[in-house]
């Protein structure tokens, strides 16, 4: 009986035949039926599937190994090789040879291409709703939800969308927002996350407080909420940018819903991996143990909290700031009548689908466009996110960005020397060795310069001034800029140019 099942299961198969000098068309062929299972996909240039943990229904990216990449063809068709002894074709295991070419290829034409996770209901490009769980083909999305939990209106009306604001604005109502404008930036984090898997770019939600016990981390758990029904798992802020990528790339390969960096204890440092992230749709970089280059999706929730801690340089404009100001002297005594993210994952449906009736009832009502300053790189984010909240009477979710930007040290500081640099030398373009002879030690400006070039022993590191000159050359602060002086040959001479 036994053999009889494996027999018929055959004869449903295709069949393998495995000829020596024909590895392209094996590893083709081959190719091509994991395709048609769609339960295999291309990320990253390599091959994975999506796993789901039985004990948290978490669902995940997971790269093919190159045991479970046999065991997967091994299924798809029967493998047969030419005996010279029976002077025929018998049945054969994948050859390992073939199942590591295609394990360690860079590209596959015929395996459908996986964008991401979405664990709720997500838009098109269009701003229609994908409602339906499974693969995408326009969006390259794999759902992973129960379509019958969200019941969102097909087309919502203001009045409807001014309901759904109301209700999350109540599930934020215990938290003590600094301004409206940082309650106006909560509602565009739970937005966000909301729709995360259908923007290209979204800026990172950094929560802020004076002191511990104050919600930040909480606010974080309720944002998280809203982008999947797990919970998630904090990092600490890495160190240095090969630590980042090396977290950034890891955690990207597995598709995640969120990344929270909690518990910052430094500033929001501008690492370049974290940068690039938070900027462009794709990272790239050597999987760790692998000597593959893998290229992945970054539509991922980021988030991050800590005390008194800022964005800061290049991460002020990647930033939303949201920051929470009990204004009691310990915050950890205060009372709560509601608990908001038990609420959220009782009922998540719900409240996913107040949050998609919001964007939707902005789209349907032809995209109204409420004057504001344009955020550069985030133009989808701003428009799903930002106007839906400014239509409906809102601040604006993302003044803070043009805040940070304004305070951040590194421009104050970039300020300062201009100024000093100007005042000490008007248009007048001067190398680097001589503007240090003609400036005083009591001058302010020294003092700058000092900040950014001393040596231990107080002297002044003439290549270290250089760099930091030719890295802010061109930036305008107070309206004036370094320039160089083209005039000049050889050794370059710097100028503080008004504009």
């Amino acid at each position: 009986m036994t053999k009889l099942i494996v027999e018929i299961s055959r004869k449903h198969k295709p069949s393998i035949f495995v000829q020596p000098g024909e590895i392209p068309r094996i590893c083709d062929v081959t190719e091509r039926e994991l395709g048609k299972t769609f339960r295999h996909y291309q990320r990253g240039g390599v091959i994975v599937t999506i796993v789901t943990d039985p004990s948290t229904q978490d669902s995940t990216v997971k790269q093919l190994s190159l045991a479970g990449l046999t065991r997967a063809v091994a299924g798809l068709a029967v493998w047969q090789r030419f005996d010279k002894r029976s002077n025929g074709w018998v049945i054969c295991d994948p050859p390992e040879k073939y199942i590591r070419v295609l394990h360690d290829a860079t590209s596959y034409p015929h395996l459908p291409l996986l964008n991401g996770i979405a664990r709720q209901p997500y838009l098109r490009p269009d701003g229609s709703l994908v409602t339906e769980p499974g693969y995408d083909f326009e969006t390259c999305m794999f759902g992973v939800f129960n379509a019958y939990d969200f019941k969102i209106p097909p087309t919502p009306s203001r009045q409807q969308a001014e309901q759904a604001l109301a209700i999350l604005s109540e599930l934020l109502s215990e938290f003590a927002f600094k301004t409206n404008q940082d309650l106006a930036a909560a509602l565009a984090a739970i937005l966000t996350a909301t729709i995360r898997s259908s923007l290209p770019l979204a800026p990172l939600f950094h929560s802020k407080a004076h002191s511990i016990s104050s919600g930040k981390s909480y606010l974080c758990e309720l944002i998280t909420a809203f982008v999947t029904p797990q919970r998630g798992t904090p990092h600490a802020f890495p160190a240095d940018d090969e630590e980042c990528r090396k977290i950034l790339l890891a955690e990207l390969l597995t598709a995640p819903a969120v990344v929270e960096f909690d518990n910052l204890t430094t500033d929001l440092v501008p690492h370049k991996s974290l940068c690039t992230v938070l900027t462009s749709e794709f990272i790239s970089g050597r999987i760790l143990g692998q000597s593959k280059t893998a290229e992945v999706g970054t539509r991922t929730l980021f988030l991050s909290s800590g005390n008194n801690v800022d964005p800061v340089r290049d991460m002020t404009r990647r930033t939303i700031t949201i920051t929470l100001d009990p204004t009691c002297e310990i915050p950890a005594t205060r009372e709560f009548r509601k608990q908001p993210v038990r609420d959220v994952r009782v009922n998540r449906g719900r409240y996913v689908s107040l949050a998609l009736t919001i964007i939707r009832a902005w789209i349907c009502a032809g995209r109204p466009k409420t004057e504001c300053k344009t955020l550069a790189t985030y133009y989808e984010w701003s428009d799903l996110c930002r106007q839906p909240l400014l239509w409906l009477g809102l601040p604006d979710p993302a003044a803070c960005i043009f805040e940070s930007i304004s305070a951040d040290p590194d421009r104050e500081q970039l300020g300062m020397i201009l100024l000093g640099w100007r005042d000490r030398f008007g248009n007048e373009a001067v190398l680097i060795r001589d503007a240090l002879k003609r400036i005083s030690f009591d001058d302010e400006l020294w003092e700058f310069i000092r900040d950014i070039a001393a040596e231990k022993d107080g002297s002044i590191n003439k290549n270290r001034l250089g760099w930091w000159l030719k890295r802010n050359e061109g930036r305008v602060v107070n309206g004036l800029r370094f320039v160089r002086d083209e005039s000049s040959r050889g050794s370059v001479k710097w100028k503080a140019q008004v504009l």
